[in-house]
């Protein structure tokens, strides 16, 4: 009995060892040997300081910029550490409401032009950092006015910054607001 006893703890031991320490040091070191802009949270830094991730959306108000997707997260829009969904049904009167107040607030700024689904429903994290080319297009009166820019110059910025999709037929083209945001910026600071 004490010999099979000893034999499991140090197997339990030594595959606490192995998958607890060694493999997660070598997924992080060849994650950052290879791969090390990611691996550090794809990080988007101004200045030398860190000013968001392009994996994490950001709340913007101002007229001049690009507006997100928006948050599902509780209390604080777009926290990480409470990533979800809103829970709420597609088919339930809370959903609907909360669609229709946020198409309001999307129309008081924009006018009455049908919105992209999108700038009206969070996605599955409430993280989401990019929108689509039609919301962006939604956008860019409002931005060129804002910035005294013509809408012209406004789309080639969108255009600059668009991401295609993944190898070439997975999603859709998008645009990350916070580089787009950060792209106006610099261009026309």
């Amino acid at each position: 009995m004490m010999k099979i006893l000893r034999s499991t703890l140090v197997l339990f031991l030594l595959l606490t060892v192995i998958t607890g320490f060694v493999y997660p040091l070598i997924v992080s070191g060849l994650s950052y040997a290879f791969f090390p802009w990611q691996a550090r949270g794809s990080l988007i830094e101004k200045e030398g300081k860190a000013i968001g991730s392009t994996l994490i959306g950001q709340t913007f108000t101002s007229q001049r910029y690009f507006w997100g997707r928006p948050s599902a997260t509780a209390e604080h829009p777009y926290n990480a550490a409470s990533s979800g969904a809103s829970n709420l049904a597609v088919s339930g009167q809370a959903y609907r409401k909360q669609l229709a107040v946020r198409v309001q607030q999307w129309r008081a700024s924009h006018g009455d032009a049908p919105v992209p689904i999108d700038l009206v429903t969070s996605s599955g994290s409430g993280l989401d950092p990019d929108i689509s080319i039609a919301a962006a297009n939604y956008q860019v009166a409002r931005v060129a006015g804002a910035r005294s820019l013509t809408q012209q110059q406004v789309r080639e910025v969108i255009g600059k910054v668009q991401r295609k999709p993944v190898m070439l037929f997975f999603g859709e083209p998008r645009v990350n607001v916070l580089a787009l945001n950060l792209a106006l910026d610099l261009q026309y600071p």
